[in-house]
């Protein structure tokens, strides 16, 4: 797998790059501000990017502008931001943004090397991921109503299977329906928690995030594949 990483603390950059080297990864550039990351991503083409959420000049957003950017113009490379806290309004204008191959994790994870690589290889398989940090703070945010009132039980069912991450064919097996079935269970869910149907939407994430946020169970520990 070919990655950038863009960062502006080179420490991090080489740390990052030599974990993922051994790992595997194809590194194929390290750059420290968002302008050199997008003329790179143009000419290499990577799987995935990683990406700091805050780079140069004003060290606000401009990595998650880059991201969007990336996935609008390449969407077969995967993105993954990573920032220093959870920051709600910056995750959910990503996760929910972009349709696939983009995800949000806190710098600590990459501490936790089998979960950044597993992170890695699920976005450039066309998945997302959650950071765990950022769905405790929407579990843990006050809903005004429930919207999961209008769900059968069979369609929380499928909608809890989804937000432990399992595909359509896992949640078939486990519920004994066939995949039709289930794909027509996701369908009718989508549309009574009136998500948007726009393709550049991902509506899973959105779906996922909403059965999490009204739970009143504690979040998973490790960060949400979807």
């Amino acid at each position: 797998m070919r990655v950038i990483l863009a960062d502006d603390a080179a420490v991090i950059r080489e740390g990052l790059a030599r974990l993922l080297t051994e790992e595997g990864f194809d590194v194929v550039a390290q750059v420290g501000d968002a302008d050199d990351l997008l003329a790179l991503v143009e000419l290499e083409r990577p799987d995935v990017v990683l990406v700091d959420i805050r780079m140069p000049p004003s060290y606000t957003d401009e990595g998650l502008v880059a991201a969007q950017q990336i996935r609008a113009a390449h969407p077969d490379v995967g993105v993954l931001v990573l920032s220093q806290h959870v920051d709600v309004a910056y995750a959910m204008k990503l996760v929910t943004e972009q349709s696939s191959r983009v995800g949000y994790l806190l710098k600590d994870r990459i501490a936790d090397l089998p979960e950044l690589v597993a992170a890695l290889r699920h976005i450039a398989d066309g998945g997302s991921v959650v950071d765990p940090g950022l769905v405790a703070e929407l579990v843990s945010a006050p809903a005004v109503e429930d919207p999961l009132a209008g769900l059968t039980k069979r369609e929380r069912e499928v909608l809890a299977l989804l937000a432990e991450g399992r595909t359509d064919r896992g949640i078939a097996q486990l519920l004994y329906v066939t995949p039709k079935t289930v794909e027509a269970h996701v369908r009718s869910i989508f549309r009574k928690l009136d998500l948007p149907a726009d393709a550049t939407d991902n509506r899973r994430v959105h779906a996922v995030l909403t059965f999490l946020r009204v739970q009143t169970r504690e979040p998973p520990s490790g960060a949400l594949h979807l």
